[in-house]
């Protein structure tokens, strides 16, 4: 070939504007505290969940999903950015103003540990919003010329830190809320007792008084999809559901489909989990409407596991506890990825993946590259989903690190490694299960393999470090009781 020659064609590659199929529309729709075992394809014989179930059917279910943190803030910062919570800062829940008292928006986040005289360790303090400097998946798709927006839940900081403040073009219920103010329209409390609660949920206005939230979700995700598609733009969608978090509250003719026994709580929670796969049917009816249904990769996955107080009002069983706790009933969750025509449908995968793999994912999928000038701890699983399960992940361990005091016995980290998955209470003791024998961590086999033991603390150690993990410091005014 003539150097001329050569030279026009890496030019015109390089100018050349991106085929629609090099450019795949991406949707994640991440649910706010749905447990492992809340969909059908998850095994329940109570849930009714038709559409969910459509994308382990149509795709690939993993066994080993997990959320980046048994808590809410932390799995979310981490599946914008790729990277652990403790490496991005966020490993509490971040607390919503009206939950401040009169704190308002300070300068800076905080730096200064924190603790009392009755707590044997100092915690590090969890900040008020995730930082600018983080890169969030909308803002690392704007070089390919993806379009994204935001609807539901966000918890990742004040105003300044919505979703636009972090690279989105369109917003819809994004805000500093944890949980709604109410699930119908119009979605406050006329009586709260902050400005917040009385206004309502961020720009989703009330429209139709005793609309169920889920549904206007899915309303304004189908909006921006035929409003999209119209301008012929590629686009990234995070449908972040408020539901099925607190208050437990759903359509009463769809709870009594549910009702068994005397838990009304469990029929909420049921119908509202029906309300998500509602907004999924929808979603899918539209890409199928529009014609975009195979040029859609679609991750469906929870932010932690259910909330689960004695069953209610979920059971998280065969798995150990729930929400907030270090057993799998708090961090592992549902984790479905369908698109028609690469991902082969029906597939299982027992490989463990989690939160910050997305990031990565949607990178490779849209044929962008992953930031140059910083760590990213998930890895892409689009060879793995391709594969249909069968392509081995490059990776030995997961970490979950939450320095903090929520239940007994106080801060811990884990690490999984194998099947074997190590729970380091920063105040003792060590845990040790084999999750391949014994999912519902019923035998600890620390005192049987002081070894492992060792071993995986070592290990687990050196990893925080490595990712920048702020650490409990033991308290020297403690005063022990």
């Amino acid at each position: 070939m003539k150097p001329l020659l050569a030279l026009v064609l890496v030019t015109l590659s390089l100018t050349a504007p991106v085929r629609a199929a090099d450019q795949p529309n991406i949707i994640v729709i991440l649910v706010d505290d749905m447990g492992w075992m809340d969909l059908s394809c998850q095994g329940s014989d109570y849930y009714r969940t038709p559409a969910i179930d459509r994308l382990a059917t149509e795709g690939l279910r993993f066994t080993n999903g997990y959320a980046a943190c048994a808590v809410c803030s932390p799995t979310r910062a981490a599946l914008q950015s790729g990277r652990y919570p403790h490496r991005v800062g966020v490993t509490d829940w971040i607390r919503s103003r009206f939950q401040r008292g009169r704190i308002g928006t300070p300068d800076k986040n905080p730096t200064a540990y924190v603790g009392g005289k009755n707590r044997a360790f100092l915690c590090p303090p969890n900040p008020y919003w995730m930082e600018h400097e983080e890169i969030t998946i909308a803002e690392a798709l704007k070089s390919r010329g993806y379009q994204s927006g935001y609807i539901g839940k966000w918890h990742l900081g004040d105003p300044a830190w919505f979703p636009p403040g972090q690279g989105y073009d369109e917003n819809k219920g994004g805000c500093d809320y944890g949980q709604p103010p109410s699930y119908f329209d119009p979605y406050n409390q006329p009586k709260g007792r902050h400005e917040t609660l009385r206004q309502g949920i961020h720009n989703l206005p009330g429209r139709k008084k005793g609309e169920y939230l889920t549904h206007r979700e899915a309303d304004e995700a189908e909006a921006l999809i035929r409003g999209w598609h119209q301008e012929k733009k590629p686009f990234f969608l995070m449908v972040g559901h408020y539901a099925v978090h607190t208050p437990i509250q759903a359509l009463a003719e769809v709870a009594a489909k549910y009702q068994r026994d005397k838990k009304p709580n469990n029929a909420k929670y049921a119908a509202m989990v029906e309300s998500v796969d509602d907004s999924t049917r929808q979603i899918l009816a539209t890409l199928k409407d529009l014609g975009i249904d195979r040029n859609t990769l679609i991750i469906f996955t929870s932010d932690n596991g259910g909330l689960d107080r004695n069953g209610s009002p979920t059971e998280n069983a065969p798995l150990r506890s729930g929400k907030g706790y270090a057993y799998e009933g708090g961090i592992r969750v549902p984790f479905l990825a369908r698109w028609p025509g690469v991902i082969p449908s029906g597939k299982v995968s027992d490989v463990p993946v989690c939160s910050i793999d997305i990031f990565p994912t949607v990178l490779e999928a849209t044929g962008s590259k992953l930031p140059a000038n910083r760590a990213i701890d998930g890895l892409s699983l689009m060879p793995h989903l391709k594969s249909g399960g069968t392509a081995k992940l490059p990776r030995n361990e997961l970490l979950w690190h939450f320095p903090h005091y929520r239940h007994a016995p106080g801060p811990y980290s884990i690490i999984r490694q194998g099947d074997h998955k190590l729970i380091k209470f920063w105040g003792g003791p060590f845990e040790l299960y084999d999750l391949k024998k014994d999912l519902g961590e019923a035998n600890n086999l620390a005192a049987a393999m002081p070894k492992r033991v060792s071993e995986l603390d070592t290990l687990l150690l050196k990893r925080l470090k490595e990712t920048g993990a702020k650490l409990p410091r033991e308290n020297p005014d403690y005063a022990r009781k």
